[in-house]
């Protein structure tokens, strides 16, 4: 068996449409989900949200839709979007951090399209986690520290999108990126090759200012 680290954030709905392929994976792949707070990687690389460029945004949404329709889910945003991911990410950590958790919370959001920064929204992701006082959960110090550490984790793993997989130190980024993690797994030596290597250190040719 072999156990994936998974960082996501319920925010992308790119990483619930790769999870709504997790089935198709091989049976001794074992994916480990961490929760963390893809705002900290964009403030930790300094980098703009895909929804705070409003182009993109527009392009974005309508991906999503197109490849829920593609896989035959169900596909529902939020009536607000972005949206203040931390009461999903900790009620995750309070449940456990478990991929059937994870499912849960993801199906309630863009599966049923509810709003899961409201105070209906929270009510409900406790109902369907088992957590009887969800608002307190919240607001748990223990659950924000997990949180912030998980997210800590992933600056450390080199992760700068969600959602990603960590293999021994090698990160696939992204929800079309399951391919080359799946070639790497069988491959070990993929990124060994003299082209491999080559683009891995290639130097910055010309950068802009920031």
């Amino acid at each position: 068996m072999t156990e994936i680290k998974w960082y996501f954030d319920f925010i992308s709905p790119f990483a619930y449409l790769q999870m709504a392929q997790f089935s198709d994976l091989p049976s001794e792949i074992k994916i480990k989900p961490v929760p963390i707070v893809f705002g900290g990687l964009l403030a930790n690389w300094g980098q703009l949200g895909p929804a705070e460029i409003p182009p993109k945004r527009q392009f974005v949404y309508r991906l999503f839709q197109w490849k829920a329709d593609k896989l035959g889910i169900p596909f529902k945003m939020p009536s607000s979007h972005p949206y203040n991911p931390l009461p999903s990410l900790r009620l995750c950590i309070a449940a456990g951090s478990k991929m059937s958790h994870v499912r849960i919370i993801y199906d309630l959001i863009y599966g049923e399209g509810i709003q899961p920064d409201s105070l209906e929204g929270i009510d409900v992701m406790g109902q369907r986690l088992g957590i009887e006082k969800p608002a307190e959960a919240v607001k748990s110090p223990d659950f924000k520290e997990s949180l912030k550490r998980n997210t800590e984790n992933a600056v450390n793993d080199g992760v700068f999108g969600v959602p990603t997989f960590v293999i021994n130190g090698e990160l696939f980024w992204g929800g079309d990126a399951t391919d080359m993690m799946l070639d790497f797994l069988h491959n070990p030596k993929l990124f060994e090759t003299s082209e491999m290597k080559r683009i891995s250190e290639m130097p910055m040719g010309k950068t802009r200012k920031k």
